[in-house]
């Protein structure tokens, strides 16, 4: 027996696979899947690169570096959740197929963890296309059949957890690391 989110999950992906799948669409839908993986890692390189954007570089890096630990080598080791595809045969993928498993979506995690750093440090003319280029990510991996919808709910709220967390750390309310004054710098004259 299936539990009721993973029913309504399987009800989702149905209705992809029966609704909104278009021949002239999956090409587009792959590439943007592609870029969810590779693509926020180069991003965040450029973004350090540059001394105008630097700033944001090391907050998406350090989000980015501490979410793919946190869903690859944690959660999704922890839930163990199978692919869509491989729970259900009437499911079917298209393009290329993980190996690993499903929850959370490591590509949704590491889109909107760069993504949503970006917002905060950047102007929003340049924050919100990042944020709509990770939920057309995030949509890009229902449409081609490899993760739940709450698998991407998950790696979304994975995300926004850490990059919130680091930028509040690192930015808002950065650590001082400022040596105690002794006790004769601390009469007053």
């Amino acid at each position: 027996m299936i539990s009721s989110i993973t029913a309504m999950d399987v009800r989702v992906l149905v209705f992809f696979r029966d609704h909104l799948r278009f021949s002239w669409m999956t090409p587009i839908m792959q590439g943007i899947s592609a870029f969810g993986f590779f693509g926020w890692f180069i991003l965040t390189i450029l973004l350090l690169v540059f001394r105008k954007t630097r700033d944001a570089g090391k907050v998406a890096a350090v989000s980015l570096a501490i979410e793919a630990i946190v869903v690859n080598l944690v959660m999704k080791l922890i839930f163990a959740r199978i692919r869509p595809f491989d729970a259900f045969n009437f499911l079917m993928p298209i393009g290329k197929l993980p190996t690993d498993y499903s929850f959370p979506s490591g590509h949704t995690a590491n889109s909107f963890a760069v993504a949503l750093s970006a917002v905060h440090m950047l102007p929003r003319k340049e924050g919100i296309p990042l944020v709509i280029l990770a939920t057309l990510v995030a949509y890009s991996r229902m449409y081609l059949g490899v993760h739940y919808p709450s698998d991407v709910i998950g790696g979304f709220l994975v995300a926004l957890v850490i990059s919130q967390a680091v930028w509040y750390f690192m930015v808002k309310r950065p650590v001082r690391m400022e040596p105690k004054a002794t006790e004769s710098e601390q009469t007053v004259d």
